[in-house]
């Protein structure tokens, strides 16, 4: 019974949490709208996620968000001093093919919106078979330092969360 009301129960806690932030107003009547709506979604979307994915470890979980934050941030530093400072002629934007690890969808997509909410670089695409990322890079002047920092920082973080 409970498993229907609440086919996934992080996504309703998220969802909520979502409104909140939305409105950025706390009331009783966001809360409540908050509420139906972390109820009602997931139960709508439910049919199309027919396997959960399986989240290992809380304490790895805060570990990759604290991570992704502090790089936020460094990289805003970064793209601040690039489109301040650096002439067009001396930046060096690349594409970057990081081939992945990773096999859940889910992780996959935490990955790629990782890159994109990460000012300087984008991820644009992923080949067929899903093995195979494609991020550009603001400032790449050793494209492969950036994909062995994309690969340890984020894909072997998310191996352990999500596989």
């Amino acid at each position: 019974m409970i498993r229907k009301l609440l086919p996934h129960p992080l996504l309703t806690l998220l969802l909520i949490v979502a409104w909140q932030m939305l409105v950025n107003k706390l009331t009783l009547g966001n809360l409540v709208l908050g509420a139906i709506l972390g109820l009602v979604i997931p139960i709508l979307t439910a049919p199309y996620w027919p396997n959960r994915p399986r989240l290992r470890s809380l304490p790895r979980i805060v570990e990759y968000i604290l991570v992704v934050l502090w790089d936020i941030v460094i990289a805003n530093i970064q793209v601040a001093g690039i489109i301040l400072f650096k002439r067009n002629a001396s930046t060096r934007p690349a594409w970057i093919n990081v081939p992945l690890r990773l096999h859940t969808p889910e992780a996959i997509t935490v990955l790629a919106g990782t890159i994109t909410m990460t000012p300087g670089t984008i991820s644009s695409d992923l080949s067929a078979d899903g093995h195979t990322l494609l991020v550009h890079c603001l400032h790449a002047p050793d494209p492969d330092a950036i994909r062995d920092q994309i690969k340890s920082r984020y894909e072997r973080r998310l191996m352990e969360i999500f596989e």
